[in-house]
């Protein structure tokens, strides 16, 4: 089965109604499968035993094989008076809701196993084990890697190169972002423990990932008269009215050399 989950409740765990369709103990004959008072009796065709033999001959000699029975499908027991609610299978099939326990830290794909939970098995057997498939929905601002979380902050220019402090939305409440002056596009910050609970195969949770903040530096694509006039003076007094190329080596740091590797150049 699956359940539909947000990213902030695979951080903090849940608990969710989960309605499933399965076979349950049949109420009337409580599993047996008989009528009222009336027993199972052993399958004459098998004689008990849940299978039955044949011999074919062939250039090797005589060849046994086993297949179940078909009068009593295995079970070596017949019912000759069957129950009318389950036509003596043990079992019916119905609706039920149950409370699933999500753990903090689940992720999509992983699966949640609920002991005895499950199909009851024909004849009354116990009933096996369910598990719900954890189907994770894509975050507007979050993006999840295992434990680590990642998002991305657009900054104006001004902003980068002066620094400020901003406001940034967290799973744990709004936290203040420090934008150092002269930031670089590219920059990336790291939130220590702002991630996702680890969680363990054994179900243990073992501390957080981190939030890792990419920053992109938005450079305005129109600019009106004075803002132009601005911008000019400040290139004019910075000495960048002209653009200079860096060396390799010295400033570019072997540029041409890591466009050669990533082309895949020797």
């Amino acid at each position: 089965s699956g359940l539909d989950m947000t990213l902030e409740e695979c951080a903090a765990g849940a608990t969710r109604e989960l309605t499933v369709d399965t076979a349950i103990l049949c109420d009337r004959c409580h599993g047996g499968g008989a009528s009222g008072d009336s027993k199972p009796i052993r399958c004459d065709t098998c004689d008990g035993r849940g299978e039955v033999q044949s011999v074919q001959r062939s250039f090797l000699g005589q060849v046994v094989t086993s297949r179940p029975c078909p009068v009593c499908r295995g079970f070596g027991e017949i019912i000759p008076d069957p129950c009318q609610q389950c036509n003596g299978d043990g079992r019916v099939r119905s609706r039920r809701t149950i409370s699933v326990n999500i753990p903090a830290g689940v992720a999509e794909g992983m699966r949640v196993r609920l002991a005895g939970q499950g199909e009851v098995g024909p004849g009354g057997g116990p009933a096996g084990d369910l598990y719900v498939e954890v189907e994770e929905h894509p975050h507007e601002i979050f993006e999840r890697d295992g434990a680590d979380l990642h998002c991305v902050v657009q900054i104006p220019m001004t902003t980068a190169a002066l620094g400020a402090t901003l406001p940034l939305k967290t799973l744990d409440g709004e936290e203040e972002l420090q934008i150092d002056p002269g930031t670089q596009p590219n920059t990336q910050l790291v939130l220590t423990g702002r991630g996702m609970p680890k969680l363990r195969s054994t179900g243990r949770v073992d501390g957080r990932g981190d939030l890792h903040v990419h920053l992109e530096v938005v450079v305005p694509t129109k600019l009106d008269a004075a803002q132009a006039s601005l911008l000019r003076d400040l290139a004019e007094m910075r000495g960048e009215t002209e653009p200079s190329l860096s060396h390799n080596g010295k400033g570019g740091g072997g540029l041409f050399s890591r466009l050669r590797a990533s082309r895949g150049h020797r």
